[in-house]
């Protein structure tokens, strides 16, 4: 990986939040990093990557914003770079209490959340701006999330950062926190989900954004003075996924989780999530919490063949009673195939629409066992056609090619 491609990835909603901090305009922050990127493409091949590639970034988005908050008369701080960086890392790392306030984790990305959490924002405008500012995901894997084309995100994006131009870079009153904690918790599991399942690209999956996306939630869990539930069923189910990362590839290949060795998987990172689900076993059902003990099913299971499937197939008839989706049907279908045949698991995608290639992936895999080749290669062909991950890609010609 290219080091600005590195320094992107890793770096870019730490550099953001600190700017936002520092200078209180989105807007400003975000045009300032992407030129000082911009600098950095131009720069860097001649003259060397500097010893300290997100310092020099942030110096330089730091300059252009200046330049523009001096173009636009507005008064700046004049705040030496080294005591920005080194407040917010200590901020990063404390407990500040406030008389008006409940106890909240003073972090510059979490201040950065919520201010994309704003109730100006619809839900699903929140979550993609959060995608693109905070973790720097790119616009066309936002995209594929929310199963709209790039262009219409990055008009989505747009509309979202003006709403927020002048709104405050704080943390939100008690009476508002509550409300911004349950749009930041579908926030996070977005931001898991782009990192567990790579749209575009070589990567199989991004361990360093949904290790964020896990970190987030931890946080919101700290700042909350009782237990909430569904924040905690989310927790385990990010947990459980995540626990799973290193047997999800090797060498470069994707490997689905009934071939994973299972002695890959982090056994002390199931057993938090398993414990974390032990005390909701009498809490009313809800969409994380059916979701995680479906993934705890998995993790349970001595082997993949003693997967308890009817009770997987239970779970997503509730899941479906609660938050009905084309992708829970098709996950459904899924299970119902390991449980009453591939026949079954056919009949059950009647009626599921999905953009993407998983739709006719699964078609593919179900007909394949059934004996209907041709039309087990007219799906995976239909597949491949849509599928823009490079590990997802050989996966399916290896399957395809399997048919004979």
């Amino acid at each position: 990986m290219e080091p600005l491609e590195r320094v992107l990835r890793e770096e870019w909603g730490r550099l953001l939040a600190l700017l936002v901090a520092w200078c209180r305009r989105v807007d400003l922050a975000e045009d300032g990093l992407a030129d000082a990127f911009e600098a950095a493409a131009r720069t860097w091949p001649e003259a060397g990557v500097p010893g300290n590639p997100a310092g020099w970034l942030l110096t330089a988005a730091r300059r252009r914003v200046t330049d523009a908050l001096r173009t636009e008369a507005v008064a700046l701080r004049k705040v030496p770079l080294l005591e920005v960086e080194a407040s917010a890392q200590e901020q990063a790392r404390r407990v500040v209490a406030a008389p008006s306030e409940r106890e909240v984790v003073v972090d510059e990305r979490l201040r950065l959340v919520l201010l994309c959490a704003h109730p100006a924002l619809s839900r699903e405008a929140a979550a993609a701006l959060t995608l693109r500012l905070v973790l720097g995901v790119p616009t066309d894997d936002i995209a594929r999330l929310f199963l709209v084309p790039t262009a219409t995100m990055a008009a989505r994006l747009t509309r979202a950062r003006k709403k927020l131009a002048g709104a405050r870079f704080a943390v939100p009153p008690p009476d508002e926190l509550g409300a911004r904690v349950d749009v930041v918790a579908d926030i996070a599991y977005l931001a898991f989900t782009s990192g567990y399942a790579s749209g575009s690209g070589a990567d199989v999956l991004r361990a360093d954004i949904a290790g964020e996306a896990v970190r987030l939630v931890r946080v919101l869990r700290a700042l909350l003075p009782t237990r909430y539930d569904e924040l905690d069923a989310l927790l385990a189910l990010m947990i459980l996924q995540h626990a799973r990362r290193d047997a999800r590839v090797v060498d470069g290949r994707l490997v689905l989780l009934p071939d994973q060795d299972r002695s890959r998987w982090h056994a002390d990172e199931t057993r938090e999530a398993l414990d974390l689900l032990r005390p909701l076993a009498t809490a009313a059902p809800a969409p994380y919490l059916l979701q995680a003990l479906i993934a705890a099913e998995h993790a349970i299971a001595p082997t993949p063949g003693e997967t308890r499937w009817d009770r997987i197939v239970e779970r997503y008839d509730e899941l479906l009673a609660l938050r009905p989706s084309p992708v829970v049907r098709l996950n459904r279908a899924v299970a119902v195939a390991e449980r009453d045949g591939a026949a079954a698991g056919l009949a059950a995608l009647d009626g599921v629409a999905l953009p993407g290639h998983r739709l006719p992936a699964v078609r593919a895999e179900l007909l394949a066992r059934l004996g209907r080749v041709d039309e087990a290669r007219r799906s995976y062909d239909t597949a491949l056609a849509l599928c823009a991950n490079d590990a997802e890609s050989a996966h399916l010609r290896t399957r395809r090619r399997s048919l004979g």
